[in-house]
């Protein structure tokens, strides 16, 4: 956040001192650092590959506990909008778990500087915030993100996988994996998203 507000503010610098002075009087070095700035704050291809998973969903959330065990299915909607000029994708979900209300924020975005792409995710279930990185490699059709998340039983963090499936613009699919009891990769959660009608 501290290095997001430098970056902000020598772009406002150095914007105010172009508007004030000439572009030919900017020198070689505050020109190069304005295109370098410009091209960092701009959404491009890599953002508009975000577009198919924006709207409203209707979401059906299975979870599993341990391998083997009888899912916990639930439903949900998921309202997913653009934010900051198309800049990330910002998820809004309201379903139940475990016979309670749950809600929970997430933010996808593209970052142009480190170009990755990356996600956040917070909800009422926990109070830690889990960061994940990673992309796509076929334009969009899925994606794959890797992550940790802390266990509430032994206090350290637990690898985290996380697989988009993008099967056209009303339906995609979420699946999370981490480490089941036998410490070997599981799939704890499948999320199927269909583009609300109505």
């Amino acid at each position: 956040m501290k290095t997001r507000l430098l970056a902000a503010t020598a772009l406002l610098v150095l914007c105010t001192a172009a508007l004030a002075e000439e572009p030919k009087k900017m020198s070689p070095e505050q020109k190069a650092m304005m295109d370098a700035m410009v091209k960092a704050m701009t959404p491009g291809d890599a953002h508009k590959l975000l577009d198919n998973m924006v709207g409203v969903f209707d979401a059906k959330i299975t979870a599993w506990m341990e391998p083997g065990a009888p899912p916990m299915v639930n439903t949900g909607t998921s309202k997913n909008t653009w934010i900051l000029g198309n800049r990330e994708v910002m998820q809004e979900v309201t379903s139940t778990f475990m016979g309670q209300p749950f809600h929970g924020i997430g933010y996808t975005g593209y970052d142009n500087i480190k170009k990755t792409y990356w996600g956040t995710w917070i909800d009422d279930m926990g109070t830690s915030v889990m960061v994940s990185t990673g992309g796509t490699t076929d334009n969009g059709k899925t994606w794959k993100f890797t992550s940790t998340m802390p266990d509430p039983m032994t206090g350290k963090d637990a690898p985290v996988e996380e697989r988009i499936n993008v099967i056209d613009k009303d339906h995609h699919t979420f699946e999370m994996w981490s480490p089941g009891p036998d410490g070997k990769m599981m799939k704890m959660m499948e999320i199927e998203y269909t583009r609300h009608k109505g």
